[in-house]
C-alpha cells in the first residue's frame, strides 16, 4: 500500500532541497527529482519525520539509506540525460533508483541482499518506477550482453577496488561514480575515454562513509 504524501512531507522535502542547494548541489534536474520523490516512502513509517534530515537511516539487512546530500552529489556527478542506460550497484531501499528513474534513466539495478531485493522490487513497481531489478553480485555487474553496455554506472557502497567487470560494461565515453576505499571512501568519477586503463580519467570529490561493497549474493 502506498503511503500518503502530506503537505507536511512536501514542506519538509522542499526544506531538504533548499539545504541541498546551499550545500552546493547546482543541478536543477537533480534538485527537482529530489523534491518530487518522497524519501519517506522508502523507509519504515516510524521514520517519517526523520526522512528529510540529512542523515543515513537503517533499512534492514545491516544496510542504510544514504544521506540525501550523498544521493544528490552522486546523481549530480553521474549527469544522467533522459534515455541513458544506467547500471546501479546496490539497490538498497530503492530511493536512489527512483531518483535515477525520475532523471529519465533506463535503470538496471543489482542488489545482493535477498531480503532487500524482495522488498524493494515490488515497492518500486507499485510506485511506477520502471527499473529492471536483479539479485546478484554487484562486482560482476550484469554480464548479459543484451542489457549493456551502459552510459552510466553508479556504485552506492564502498568498493575496495575499481571492479574491472563494471568498467568492461561501461561504454567508451561513459561515466562511473564510485566511492573507493575500505574504512572511509573517496568519491571518484571515472570517465572511460577508451578501453585501455591509461585512458580512464579519474576525478575526486571528497571523503564519504558507505557500507562496504561485498562479493556474491546473500540469500538468507
Amino acid at each position: 500500500m502506498i503511503r500518503q504524501d502530506t503537505f507536511k512531507h512536501k514542506g519538509l522535502r522542499k526544506q531538504m532541497v533548499e539545504a541541498l542547494r546551499a550545500k552546493g548541489i547546482g543541478s536543477d534536474a537533480v534538485l527537482r527529482a529530489m523534491e518530487e520523490v518522497p524519501r519517506h516512502w522508502f523507509l519504515d513509517s516510524a521514520l517519517d519525520m526523520l526522512a528529510y534530515d540529512d542523515r543515513a537511516l537503517k533499512i534492514g539487512c545491516e544496510q542504510t539509506i544514504s544521506h540525501p546530500s550523498t544521493v544528490a552529489m552522486q546523481s549530480q556527478l553521474l549527469d544522467v540525460s533522459p534515455g541513458m542506460k544506467v547500471l546501479e550497484i546496490g539497490t538498497g531501499s530503492g530511493y536512489q533508483t527512483a531518483i535515477l528513474c525520475r532523471l529519465g534513466g533506463r535503470v538496471f539495478t543489482i542488489e545482493r541482499q535477498k531480503g532487500l531485493f524482495d522488498r524493494t522490487r515490488p515497492l518500486l513497481a507499485s510506485l511506477g518506477y520502471h527499473a529492471r531489478c536483479f539479485l546478484g553480485d554487484g562486482y560482476q555487474g550484469l554480464q548479459e550482453v543484451n542489457y549493456g553496455p551502459y552510459d552510466r554506472i553508479i556504485v552506492t557502497c564502498g568498493a575496495r577496488e575499481i571492479p574491472e567487470a563494471l568498467m568492461a560494461q561501461l561504454k567508451v565515453g561513459g561515466i562511473m561514480v564510485i566511492p573507493l576505499g575500505e574504512q572511509q571512501q573517496e568519491m571518484l568519477r571515472i570517465t572511460k575515454a577508451g578501453e585501455s586503463r591509461d585512458l580512464w580519467r579519474e576525478e575526486r570529490f571528497g571523503v564519504y562513509s558507505f557500507v562496504p561493497m561485498l562479493d556474491g549474493r546473500q540469500m538468507a
